[in-house]
């Protein structure tokens, strides 16, 4: 399957099964570019500033885009926030999970 059919592919998945989510919360994700098995994303609207928001839509998008293409091996998101940030959010979200 080409590049240009797998993004479409995969959008039809996001309109059907992630986007109408994300709209309740005046969100949104954009597809930045597939190359080979991995997949770069971008979250827009209101969830993208929010590490502990984006954190959770990241790994439920993956679940969801990694469950209907097996072929993808790796969804990666672009981020405005910094990694530090991001770290502390991961590190946040672990500890209220081990609790």
């Amino acid at each position: 399957m080409m590049e240009n059919e797998m993004i479409e592919k995969i959008e039809r998945t996001l309109d059907e099964k992630i986007r109408p989510a994300l709209a309740l919360h005046k969100g949104n994700v954009k597809i930045v570019n597939l190359k080979g098995n991995v997949l770069r994303m971008r979250m827009l609207g209101a969830c993208r500033g929010c590490p502990s928001a984006t954190l959770t839509l990241e790994s439920l998008i993956e679940d969801e885009v990694r469950t209907a293409f097996p072929k993808i091996r790796k969804v990666e998101f672009e981020s405005g926030v910094s990694d530090s940030l991001i770290k502390q959010a991961r590190f946040l979200m672990e500890f209220r999970r081990a609790q």
